[in-house]
């Protein structure tokens, strides 16, 4: 346990700048939301596409969507530490949100959405992949969340003194 403690100790130190790196992290998830509305949602809803990537930018989106799994790990230990401090619904709902992520990334994949998308699977693939999007975009009152508190760390004026303070140790 003592473990435990000194490793929270250390994360107390260091909370703002493991919320900005977090936020950071996470704002990269919105290419791949941009991706996942403009060429899958889309296409569903409408039959066309507004963007379909190719070569390159289809994998500069999939090393993005891969960002999610340290964001999800930063992240999760950001609403764990609100929770270790005092029981909140918003932490907790947070943290479900953040950990269904986890379902999507393991059980229904990107792959699976796609042809889901374009019809090459079943009716009941098809609902489950909207279910895999709706998780996806589970991920915003997060990023919103984030943002909000390094906003009010930078309002506070603290941001720049504990990026000079956190990055020396």
């Amino acid at each position: 346990m003592r473990a435990v403690r000194r490793f929270w100790q250390w994360y107390e130190r260091h909370d703002r700048l493991t919320v900005g790196i977090t936020l950071g992290l996470f704002l990269l998830q919105l290419v791949h939301l941009y991706w996942l509305t403009t060429d899958v949602v889309w296409f569903r809803l409408t039959g066309d596409r507004l963007l379909s990537l190719d070569g390159f930018f289809e994998y500069v989106v999939l090393l993005v969507d891969y960002t999610e799994i340290p964001a999800l790990i930063t992240t999760s230990l950001v609403y764990l530490n609100d929770l270790r401090k005092g029981f909140t619904w918003k932490s907790l709902v947070f943290l479900l949100f953040l950990n269904s992520q986890w379902l999507h990334i393991y059980w229904i994949t990107d792959e699976f959405v796609v042809n889901a998308s374009t019809g090459n699977t079943s009716l009941v693939d098809g609902w489950l992949a909207w279910v895999a999007i709706g998780i996806d975009y589970l991920e915003l009152p997060v990023i919103v969340d984030l943002a909000r508190r390094f906003l009010l760390s930078w309002r506070r004026g603290t941001v720049g003194t504990f990026l000079q303070h956190d990055l020396r140790s």
